[in-house]
């Protein structure tokens, strides 16, 4: 393969392909579909799994245990890798470790885990902090502050049935 052959036949506008104008057209009667069968109908439309009636590798393969879609995506970071990043006396927030590339794309909460050794005296700010952590934190002299994290819908749907706001809107609509 040539350099030049990598985008051969890729066409930025191409147009639509008009079936059923004769046959001096090459994709007249049949349309390019065949004769008779399933797939020569109208309305045919195979499932993406669909593997000519065998059983399709999705169903073939065993599914085990569950995956909880709801679950909070938790980013960790451990002690020893703020003692590197950070100078003695520094205030550690959300933004300051994305700005060290200690925090890498997406997440829902923060956790500062206990692996390393710290001996500068630090804020920290996170969503969560494991005992060990929170214990070097402030045996090196510095201080542990939780942020608040995102507050689940069940937790929220408790509050409102708990403040009588629920009751109050149910009666408004009768």
């Amino acid at each position: 393969m040539n350099v030049q052959d990598v985008h051969k036949g890729i066409v930025a506008h191409k147009k639509r392909k008009r079936v059923g104008r004769g046959i001096a057209s090459g994709h007249g009667k049949t349309c390019g579909r065949g004769h008779k069968g399933q797939k020569a109908r109208a309305g045919w439309k195979a499932l993406p799994i669909f593997q000519g009636g065998s059983m399709p590798l999705v169903r073939r393969v065993p599914k085990r245990g569950f995956n909880n879609r709801f679950a909070l995506e938790v980013k960790s970071v451990n002690v020893g890798e703020l003692n590197e990043a950070f100078a003695n006396g520094d205030q550690v927030g959300l933004e300051q470790l994305e700005a060290k590339g200690l925090l890498r794309g997406s997440y829902d909460v923060v956790k500062i885990l206990g692996d390393g050794e710290l001996t500068k005296n630090l804020t920290v700010s996170a969503h969560r902090f494991s005992a060990s952590a929170k214990e070097k934190i402030e045996k090196a002299g510095g201080q542990v502050v939780i942020v608040p994290g995102k507050t689940p819908v069940s937790e929220k749907q408790k509050q409102a049935r708990q403040s009588g706001g629920a009751t109050e809107a149910g009666k408004k609509k009768k």
